[in-house]
């Protein structure tokens, strides 16, 4: 069924998650203050009370009829609920912006990066977007800025904070890290190993986070813009004992040899944040509530061509903010 042209219906699916939560209130604040908001989530999350517009709501479990009428749907929850729900909120006519990573392997999906002529334009005839995550920008971003110097390869390691675990994660390092201080073991239900104090290549067995479907999901955001023409980087995700923002390293080696301030202005020009303040020292908490990509000044390498990149971004803020500048570009 169609959405009606005048509709100004939006549905948040997932909307108990910190994703979710950033959404609404960045969509209170937006063009889009006074639509009609509904918000939906899993069964399990179903009846919490929150508030939408100023007022009280109820987060609803996905019914029929749902996302009827809804011009617009957001999916901000894990990607099976997004795979469970994606068909009947695209059969509602509505389009559909995936925050999760499940419609990366949808068949004619755009990936929308809002990066200068990287995902930048808006197309208004797709009904289906996804969004990437935080290390998917920040690392399509450092390749549209480095492979105007000629980029010969390119590898990058994100350090992943527990918030992308949602409020569970968040909960299991908070308790861990009192519990060892306090000589205590620790519980671990989310994680199924120490992530308190402890960076790690995975986490334990019978965890549901997965380190190498994260890495994964970057690859397949990733490669949606390299193409034919840009380098495939290499990529590896790490665990960080921090509660939010993606930390990266990244060392790009080029066939030229452009010069410190050259790259530091290319950078600059594709929308990076240079952090160039040695007495404040760029680290996770430094992008905490910022939609903005923050990067240190570029280190050179005792190889000629070969650089050394350290970045920051905030896990939540960054995709809730491309998300809503996808959505203001699609309703003018």
């Amino acid at each position: 069924m169609p959405t009606p042209r005048d509709s100004q219906r939006i549905v948040i699916a997932g909307a108990s998650s910190l994703l979710g939560a950033e959404l609404k209130s960045l969509l209170e604040e937006s063009r889009f203050a006074g639509w009609d908001l509904s918000l939906v989530d899993e069964e399990t999350a179903a009846g919490t009370l929150t508030e939408a517009g100023g007022e009280p709501a109820v987060i609803q479990p996905v019914e029929e009829g749902t996302f009827s009428r809804a011009k617009l749907v957001f999916f901000a929850g894990s990607p099976a609920f997004t795979e469970r729900n994606l068909a009947s909120a695209r059969e509602s006519g509505a389009t559909v912006i995936d925050l999760s990573g499940a419609a990366l392997s949808v068949d004619g999906v755009s990936v929308w990066f809002a990066t200068d002529d990287v995902g930048h334009q808006a197309d208004k005839s797709k009904t289906l977007y996804a969004i990437p995550s935080a290390p998917g920008l920040a690392a399509a971003k450092l390749i549209n800025a480095i492979s105007r110097a000629d980029l010969s390869r390119l590898a990058l390691i994100f350090f992943r904070p527990v918030s992308e675990a949602g409020r569970a994660g968040i909960e299991e390092l908070e308790t861990q890290t009192s519990q060892l201080l306090s000589f205590q073991s620790a519980g671990q239900p989310v994680f199924d190993t120490q992530v308190a104090f402890n960076l790690l290549d995975h986490y334990g067995a019978a965890s549901r986070e997965n380190l190498q479907s994260i890495r994964a999901r970057i690859r397949r955001e990733v490669s949606s813009v390299t193409g034919a023409n840009r380098i495939e980087p290499s990529v590896q995700v790490l665990h960080a004992p921090v509660f939010y923002g993606y930390t990266f390293i990244a060392i790009a080696e080029l066939n030229s040899k452009p010069s410190k301030d050259a790259l530091i202005e290319t950078c600059r020009k594709v929308g990076f944040t240079l952090d160039s303040d040695a007495a404040s020292p760029l680290g996770n908490l430094k992008a905490s509530g910022d939609s903005a990509i923050h990067l240190a000044l570029p280190q050179d390498d005792p190889r000629p061509g070969a650089w050394w990149f350290w970045g920051a971004a905030d896990n939540i803020r960054l995709p809730a903010t491309t998300a809503i500048k996808l959505a203001e570009k699609l309703v003018e």
